[in-house]
Formats: structure tokens, sequence, C-alpha cells
């Protein structure tokens, strides 16, 4: 297992009013990792980046970056983290190269014009290099905030929302640009609401809602874990009740008896083997069907089913 990055416990955020937007928060980030940070808006996902990256102050807590405690070695530490913030906020009218190494000089590193060139070819922004802001397309926005936040070669990288807006060929871009820069190296901590980006990329996924962390898992533990198979058997006939031949399978009689749905199995595929034992048994009973619909969970949801019982989740529950 990889040492970790950064090591957040116990972190809480209270804003004005009573707003708790953080509740108690532990969450350790291994280094060269890809962390994907799920939850609906308003879930604390951008308080908890804002912490980290000294735009909030923390009610209480502790966060440790780099093996060190964040509050006593702040400038350090904020010189290895790049934020690609949600909402767009560069100066429109600058030019995107110069923004670009404007960036880089704010964090104490010398001028790297062939640095600030390779960020901008990775990106696809040279051609576009003497441009103001104001001028290019949302998605071509977006590219340079990420080119503002590598600019001074970050260890730590979050982006937030980092595909918003943006079309869809664009966003496929953008997962390859992810995977290029933890090839590099960069731990990478990204929040976003296309749970696919999550599928697509992410080590790790965390679940959060109402500033409390309901989950932290590998992918594949989670879906193996909380996953499972659905499938709807349409039948010939309506049945009344179910033979006594299924009693010990995950069944229910749906659409006035004229639908079998099945729910069970882990994740694993042990659901579409039921699947297939519970069609013989049909047949054996004399029960004919005439299709069926089978869906194996994926991590949205998962993400739907945690997030709606959030309250039921307790911190304990928490997978380090």
């Amino acid at each position: 297992m990889s040492e970790p990055i950064l090591e957040i416990s116990g972190l809480s955020k209270t804003y004005a009013g009573g707003i708790k937007a953080l509740d108690n928060v532990d969450l350790t980030i291994r280094k060269g990792e890809i962390f994907a940070l799920l939850g609906p808006n308003g879930a604390g996902k951008t308080t908890l980046i804002g912490a980290v990256c000294g735009l909030v102050r923390p009610s209480g807590g502790q966060i440790n970056a780099f093996g060190a405690d964040l509050a006593s070695h702040w400038r350090d530490a904020r010189a290895r983290i790049g934020l690609v913030p949600q909402e767009l906020s560069t100066d429109m009218f600058e030019q995107v190269q110069r923004a670009v190494t404007y960036s880089r000089g704010l964090f104490g590193k010398p001028a790297n014009k062939d640095r600030i060139e390779e960020i901008l070819r990775s990106l696809s922004l040279w051609d576009k290099r003497k441009s103001q802001i104001r001028e290019l397309s949302g998605g071509m926005k977006r590219r340079v905030l990420i080119a503002k936040a590598m600019s001074h070669d970050p260890d730590l990288l979050f982006l937030d929302e980092p595909t918003a807006g943006v079309d869809v060929e664009l966003r496929k871009d953008m997962w390859k640009l992810i995977a290029e820069m933890r090839q590099r190296g960069v731990t990478i901590i990204l929040t976003t609401h296309y749970i696919e980006e999550a599928e697509e990329m992410a080590d790790r996924v965390g679940i959060i809602n109402g500033g409390k962390i309901l989950m932290v898992d590998e992918k594949q533990a989670m879906m193996a874990r909380l996953g499972r198979t659905e499938a709807v058997i349409e039948l010939a006939k309506p049945i009344d009740a179910l033979p006594d031949a299924l009693a010990d399978f995950p069944v229910e009689i749906w659409a006035d008896g004229s639908q079998l749905c099945y729910r069970g199995g882990d994740g694993t595929g042990t659901g579409r083997s039921e699947v297939a034992e519970l069609t013989k048994r049909l047949t054996a009973a004399g029960i004919d069907y005439t299709g069926i619909d089978i869906h194996d969970s994926s991590l949205e949801d998962i993400f739907v089913d945690l997030v709606g019982n959030g309250a039921a989740t307790s911190q304990s529950q928490v997978a380090k």
C-alpha cells in the first residue's frame, strides 16, 4: 500500500447560522492514486477541498499533507498543491500563456518557458496561447484552469468538477489527460457529478453526504460488496403465488402476477448464476416465461442507494 500523501482527521466546518458543512471527516489519500469524491450538491465536497487548499478555515480537526501539519507548514505544503476550481475564476482579458506563466510565479517557481509550452501543448492550448481567455470556449477555459493549476508542478492536484459544462468529446480528452498526469506521479482528487468518471478513472471512491463520509473503498471492492443483480422475468401467464421451488430465492411478484423480480447476488456475478438456477426451477415447476431483463449494479446505483440511506450509515462503516 502506498504511503499517505494527505491525512484528514476529525475535520469539521460550521458556517454562520449553524450550517454544518463538514462533520468530523476522516480521510486518507494515498500517494499516486486517483481518488473520486462523490456526493450531491451541498454534500461538503467543495468545502473539504477548500479546507485543504486554504480557502476555508476549518472549525475543528487536523490536516496533514506530505507528512506535516498543514496549519504549521502551510506555505511549503500549499506550494505542492494544485487546484482546479469548479467556477471559472480568472482574468478573462489575460492572454492564456501569460496567465499560466503568472500562476507558476505565484508559487515561487522560476520562469520556465519550455515547461509552460509543454503544459499548454498537453492541453491543446498552444495554438491559443496568445488569445485572451474570454475568447475561448467553455471547454477551453476549463483547460486553462487546469494549466494554471499544473503550472507549478504540484504533487497533489484537486479537480473540483473538472468536466462540468463541457461536451462528451472534451470530457473524454480530460479523462485521458488526468490519466497521463497520474502516470507522471501526480496524486489526483476529483469531485464529480458524472459518476462514469469515477468508474472510468478512480482507484478508490469516497461518498460524502451531509458533511459526513459515508464510505471509502477501492472501486471494485465497493461494487463487489454493495453491488447486486436485478432480473425482471416476464411470465407467459400470471401467477397468484410463488411456487415452493422458489422459496429460497430473493424474488417478488410484480405487475399483478405477470412478472417476477429477482434482486440478489454480491456484485461478483453470483446473482447471474442464481438467476440461471431460478429459471431452471421455473421450467421444472411448469411456469413458462417469455423474456428476462437482467442488470448488474453500476457505481451510480450504489451511490444512489448510499445517499438515500445516508442517515442510517454510521461513521464506523467507513473503510480506510
